[in-house]
């Protein structure tokens, strides 16, 4: 079932299927390693709700609540 990666919680894992958003913020996300077929997982998510921070692809980045809503993954 399909679920935005903003909506993860701290230790769920997720598989991206799609990026959306504007072309130059998409563009952004896709630089920064969110492709589809990433296995992304939420590591934790900042005391105010933004931003949260993801390991992807070895690595750990942060990303705004807003940008991780333009991302579709699916459970895994």
């Amino acid at each position: 079932m399909p679920r935005l990666l903003a909506n993860l919680s701290p230790g769920e894992n997720g598989r991206i299927t799609h990026v959306a958003g504007e072309a130059d913020v998409r563009h952004q996300l896709l630089e920064m390693g969110l492709t589809s077929g990433t296995l992304v997982r939420m590591v934790r998510v900042a005391p105010l709700g933004d931003p949260l921070e993801l390991h992807v692809r070895g690595y750990r980045l942060s990303v705004r609540k807003s940008e991780a809503a333009m991302v579709t993954i699916e459970g895994d």
